[in-house]
């Protein structure tokens, strides 16, 4: 059974930092995509950041974030990471953790959200002003 639990969430000022942690068991990251998401209240949920296991560990990154948040991957302990940095009001959301198991080769859109079959339940970052 594959299970995806986030943490690392919380309460935060802006221009504070959060690693957020997503723990997956239930499959290993050959060829596995591992994304992170997120959905403010009134929006739809978006890609914020992805990583791929094959060709050659691949990121994705959504403009808004690029600079300040960076994705990594611990395949040893089957766990990735989103550290948040210089954090602004606007990243509020429920960010969740996504992955797309035995399949990262074949995407050619790593963060588009109807590739990622196992979803967390999500972890709740605030960023006040």
């Amino acid at each position: 059974e594959v299970q995806l639990v986030e943490s690392g969430g919380g309460l935060v000022q802006a221009g504070g930092s959060l690693r957020l942690s997503c723990a997956a068991s239930g499959f290993t990251f050959d060829d596995s995509a591992i994304g992170w998401f997120r959905q403010a209240p009134g929006k739809e949920r978006e890609g914020v950041s992805c990583i791929s296991s094959s060709g050659g560990g691949r990121t994705y990154y959504a403009d808004s974030v690029k600079g300040r948040f960076t994705i990594s991957s611990d395949n040893a302990k089957n766990t990735v990471y989103l550290q948040m940095d210089s954090l602004k009001p606007e990243d509020t959301a429920v960010y969740f953790c996504a992955a797309a198991p035995a399949k990262a080769r074949l995407l050619i859109r790593l963060c588009q959200q109807r590739n990622y079959d196992y979803w967390g339940q999500g972890t709740q970052v605030t960023v006040s002003s």
